[in-house]
């Protein structure tokens, strides 16, 4: 009951005034009250229930045996009754398609209805329990339960804890730049044109970002030019808005300028975002070599229509697959981004061709521009799911993406001297023109002289 009335308060209290402790039933500790606030979103990512239902049914559904060494009886037990609970609701979902399928009465659907609801019921309050106590032992779980971790956050994170769950991955719980975010506010940065401009563009559909004056545009402005201070060498880059937009759905400003901080610094989004954007071209080049290792009838049509890996796939690195798919399914991804990194977004871009092989080859650089646009970003809205499974199993070797790191950083090298040499031979070209102009003139001046001393030569020896 307790339970029951803590998650319609929940529902109801924005992340900022929430201060309650939360406590379970089942005796796996309290919630801080920090940890509450930050567990409790101001802002869905979408509105509809989808997302949040995704989560739900997918969360808990990991193998109970991962890490079975270091989990305590309690810790078994609920994750066994969470797996077996996301199989039932798997069951009955089936049985409700086949139902709906053929002429049953109507009392046999209200009774799998119910049954549905009472088993998400119980699923979402297990799963917020687990959830809590993760968060409480987070150290623990970091350290001796890294692999069962690893599969629960693949099933997503439960939308309620994304906030403190998203800054403990990545260590920005106690960031000292934190306290220099409102003094960053009264600067001005040398980028506010350029921000205000873009802002409007960044989910321009979503309830939070709407209008010119909305708190949303108002908050990933200050968040924009607050890291634009900091990081000068950067500034302000386009795709960089969609990621904070992102954080700020999920917690307060602050807390996402420092998350923001910490994967521009740690997950190699600095280097991205870079004027040069030089990791951008490694991460396009390492894609390549996957796509012509594992798919190369694909890679051999998109060359003979000379549709380049840049056109469709700089996007996903630069804004994480936020500006492909809806918030529903590109925040799982997120979700694991933030636990493995940048792996995840190589994993689904060739999942993605993969899916789309068939299609693909049959169509113009026209057509598979639209495609792109168009049938991708929705082919997995109803299952996230099964993206994430078929991210997980394409090949992927991080060894040979350290030796293809090492092999692309050798080319640039070699093309830097090679821009160096002709640099220099130009440099000395010009200067030789410079000297053949000038012996030119002398030439002309030496004739010059030569025609007035014969002149002379000549009146001298007719006067004579």
């Amino acid at each position: 009951k307790r339970c029951g009335e803590e998650k319609k308060m929940r529902g109801s209290c924005p992340a900022r005034l929430f201060q309650v402790r939360l406590r379970n039933p089942c005796g796996f500790g309290v919630l801080p009250a920090r940890a509450a606030a930050m567990a409790s979103p101001a802002v869905s990512p979408d509105s509809s229930s989808h997302e949040g239902l995704s989560s739900v049914n997918s969360a808990p559904a990991c193998s109970p045996t991962s890490d079975s060494e270091n989990l305590s009886p309690d810790e078994l037990e609920l994750l066994a009754k969470l797996e077996e609970q996301n199989r039932l609701l798997e069951a009955d979902s089936k049985s409700m398609r086949s139902m709906n399928g053929s002429r049953r009465n109507s009392g046999s659907s209200l009774v799998s209805s119910s049954s549905a609801s009472s088993n998400l019921s119980h699923l979402e309050e297990d799963t917020w329990i687990l959830w809590g106590r993760i968060v409480n032992e987070w150290d623990e779980w970091r350290k001796k339960k890294e692999k069962l971790l690893k599969e629960l956050i693949r099933k997503g994170i439960p939308h309620h804890f994304r906030a403190i769950v998203w800054q403990l991955l990545c260590s920005a719980t106690d960031m000292p730049v934190k306290n220099q975010y409102s003094e960053l506010l009264k600067m001005s940065s040398p980028c506010e044109k350029l921000i205000r401009r873009d802002i409007a563009r960044t989910y321009p559909e979503h309830e939070f970002f709407k209008g010119q004056d909305s708190l949303g545009q108002e908050v990933l402005f200050n968040v924009m030019k607050a890291y634009s201070l900091v990081d000068r060498e950067v500034g302000y880059c386009q795709g960089s808005a969609f990621i904070v937009g992102l954080l700020l759905m999920q917690m307060p400003e602050e807390e996402a300028f420092c998350v923001f901080v910490r994967l521009m610094q740690e997950y190699r989004l600095r280097e991205l975002f870079k004027p040069s954007m030089a990791e951008l071209g490694l991460c396009i080049y390492q894609f390549e070599y996957m796509l012509q290792e594992q798919l190369p009838e694909l890679n051999i049509h998109f060359r003979s229509q000379s549709f380049l890996t840049s056109m469709y796939a700089s996007s996903w690195f630069l804004t994480l697959f936020l500006t492909t798919f809806p918030l529903p399914v590109a925040t799982r991804v997120f979700d694991i981004f933030m636990y493995e990194g940048l792996e995840i977004v190589f994993r689904v871009g060739m999942a993605l061709l993969q899916f789309n092989q068939a299609e693909l080859v049959q169509l113009d650089m026209e057509g598979m521009s639209q495609y792109f646009q168009k049938v991708i970003p929705h082919q997995f809205d109803s299952c996230p799911d099964k993206l994430i499974l078929r991210a997980f199993q394409v090949k992927y070797n991080p060894k040979k993406m350290k030796r293809l790191e090492k092999e692309y950083a050798t080319i640039k090298n070699k093309e830097m001297e090679e821009q160096i040499e002709i640099k220099r031979l130009r440099t000395e070209n010009r200067l030789l023109k410079q000297r053949i102009e000038t012996l030119e003139k002398e030439s002309a001046a030496l004739a010059d002289r030569l025609i007035q001393v014969a002149s002379k030569i000549a009146i001298f020896l007719f006067s004579a």
